[in-house]
C-alpha cells in the first residue's frame, strides 16, 4: 500500500512558501509515498453548479481562499524535497490547453527527477471552466482529446507529431525536455464516465468519496472497460482516500481487500505547522512508516 497526503488546502496555507517546505520535507522524513495539491484556477464569489462531494452542495472552499496553481506549487516543492513524489489531486483538465500543459508537466518531470504522477479531472465548477474559455456541456469529449495529444507530444519521434480531431489540431510539433519516464495520469470523480475513461485511458483511477456496492461497481465498469480496449486491467491503480487522523493498520488492509494500491489521505483545515507534523508523524506511526 502507497499512501500519500493531501496538502491542507483549506487551511488557507498551501500559498505559503514556509509552511508548504516544512510539511512537505516531513512527510517525505516520515515516509509517505507522495504530497498531493488541488486545483481551482478561479473560485466564484456566486455560483449555481451543485458540488457532488457535499450533500449540502456546496464547497467547504471560501471563494478568496489561496489555492496556488498546482503545477507551479509541486515545482517549489521539489526544490525542497529529494524523494517525494509529486502529485495532483486533481488538476481540472478543462481548464487547459494540452500542448501548453504538455510542456508545463514533462519540465516538471525532468527537473524533480521523474517524480509527478498526475490525477486529472473533468470538473465540477462550470462557473469556473467557462471563465478559462471551455464550453462545459463538451469537457469529456474534450478530455478525451487532451489526454491523447499529452501522451502524443511526449513521445520522442525526430519527424515530429501531428493531431487532427474534434478541438486541436497541428503538424509536426516537437516538445521538448521529454519526461523523465512514462508519467501515469490517474482519472479522478466517482461517475460511470470517469470509470470508463480510467479503463480505457487511465493509468489509474482515484473515485474519493465513494464506497461500498457504489465503489465495487465504479471499479468493475472501469475494469470491463479496459478489457474491452484490450488493455490489462490489472496495471491499473486505485487510489481510495481516507483521513490522516483516523486511518491505521487495520483500516488500510480493508481498504487493500477492496482493491486500493494507495490512499489519498485528507488533512485537517489546521495553519498550525507544528500540528500538522504531529499529526503526520501520529498517521505513520499507526502504518509502521516509522519506527
Amino acid at each position: 500500500m502507497k499512501y500519500a497526503v493531501i496538502a491542507p488546502v483549506a487551511a488557507g496555507v498551501t500559498a505559503d512558501p514556509g509552511f508548504m517546505a516544512a510539511f512537505a520535507r516531513h512527510l517525505e522524513q516520515c515516509g509517505f509515498e507522495s504530497i498531493v495539491v488541488v486545483e481551482h484556477t478561479v473560485l466564484m464569489a456566486q455560483y449555481n453548479s451543485v458540488y457532488p462531494y457535499d450533500a449540502a452542495g456546496r464547497v467547504e472552499l471560501p471563494a478568496d481562499c489561496a489555492v496556488p496553481d498546482p503545477l507551479e506549487l509541486l515545482a517549489f516543492l521539489a526544490g525542497q524535497t529529494r524523494r517525494l513524489g509529486l502529485a495532483t489531486g486533481v488538476l481540472v483538465l478543462p481548464n487547459h490547453h494540452p500542448v501548453v500543459l504538455a510542456k508545463r508537466i514533462a519540465t516538471l518531470d525532468a527537473l524533480s527527477g521523474g517524480r509527478l504522477r498526475l490525477c486529472v479531472g473533468m470538473g465540477w465548477l462550470k462557473e469556473e471552466i467557462e471563465a478559462c474559455g471551455t464550453e462545459f456541456a463538451s469537457r469529456g469529449r474534450r478530455a478525451d482529446e487532451q489526454l491523447a495529444v499529452l501522451r502524443l507530444l511526449w513521445q520522442d519521434r525526430p519527424e515530429g507529431v501531428g493531431f487532427h480531431g474534434e478541438f486541436f489540431d497541428f503538424d509536426h510539433a516537437m516538445c521538448y525536455p521529454k519526461p523523465l519516464s512514462h508519467i501515469p495520469i490517474h482519472i479522478g470523480g466517482h461517475s460511470r464516465a470517469a470509470a470508463r475513461r480510467a479503463g480505457r485511458l487511465g493509468d489509474g483511477f482515484q473515485p474519493l468519496g465513494v464506497g461500498g456496492a457504489e465503489l465495487a461497481e465504479l471499479v468493475s465498469l472501469m475494469r470491463e472497460e479496459a478489457e474491452r480496449c484490450g488493455r490489462d486491467p490489472d496495471v491499473l491503480e486505485l487510489s481510495l482516500g481516507h483521513l490522516v487522523t483516523k486511518i491505521d493498520g487495520e483500516r488500510a488492509a480493508k481498504l487493500s481487500e477492496r482493491g486500493a494500491d494507495r490512499l489519498i489521505l485528507a488533512m485537517p483545515a489546521t495553519s498550525d505547522l507544528d500540528e500538522a507534523r504531529d499529526m503526520a508523524s501520529a498517521c505513520a506511526q499507526r502504518l509502521g512508516l516509522t519506527s
